[in-house]
């Protein structure tokens, strides 16, 4: 079956490589620096699934949010995989027993012909607005669920989301941040202090949901 490169589910083969190779990639970092005790198997094992949703949730969607909206306007849009940083994340991690964790993956390029700071910042901040929805859902789902492990997690995985979210919207350039204070500096700061709430206050929103 021909995929239609208007859908989301479209991926050329090299994206679909360099995503699935960045999500294994960063949830093998991320799992060995929540782990509680770094390099045991048992413990890394109870890492991995909240690393996986996490960072599949957090970092692949906020990638292709970011590619639907170049694709909107009618841009090419694919994710790119940067290799050296993916090594950097693992190594980093283990250089300082779980202590440090940075990921350069890689970023979702699109080709415009002077695109305007509306079109420019509307494409940036969708990566953020993403997380948190998938991170509001994710944290909604755990307060739902009676299991204790798939409770936590849900709800580690959409916090995961909410500090995507926070950390992207840094108005530092290339960060997503600099591109939407750009554009609006009103949306910057209602994405920037929602996302902000949910990484600095979670008990405000785990009160109103019962958790």
């Amino acid at each position: 079956m021909v995929q239609d490169k208007k859908s989301i589910f479209y991926f050329s083969q090299q994206e679909g490589i360099d995503l699935l190779i960045s999500w294994i990639s960063l949830s093998i970092a991320f799992a060995l620096m929540i782990s509680p005790a770094l390099l045991q198997i048992s413990s890394i094992i109870v890492a991995l699934p909240v690393a996986f949703l996490a960072v599949g949730t957090g970092f692949v969607f906020h990638e292709l949010a970011h590619r639907e909206a170049a694709k909107h306007y009618g841009f090419h849009s694919e994710f790119r995989a940067w290799y050296p940083g993916l090594a950097i994340a693992i190594g980093l991690v283990l250089i300082s027993g779980g202590r440090f964790f940075f990921a350069a993956p890689g970023a979702t390029y699109y080709v415009a012909t002077n695109p305007t700071k509306k079109q420019n910042g509307i494409i940036s901040i969708a990566g953020p607005v993403v997380n948190i929805v998938v991170g509001t859902i994710l944290v909604i789902i755990g307060a739902l669920v009676q299991d204790n492990f798939l409770q936590f997690v849900f709800i580690q995985s959409g916090v995961i989301n909410f500090f995507f979210a926070l950390f992207n919207m840094i108005p530092i350039w290339p960060l997503d941040g600099s591109k939407v204070i750009a554009w609006r500096g009103d949306y910057w700061l209602i994405v920037t202090a929602i996302a902000a709430v949910f990484v600095f206050f979670p008990e405000i929103v785990f009160g109103l949901l019962g958790i």
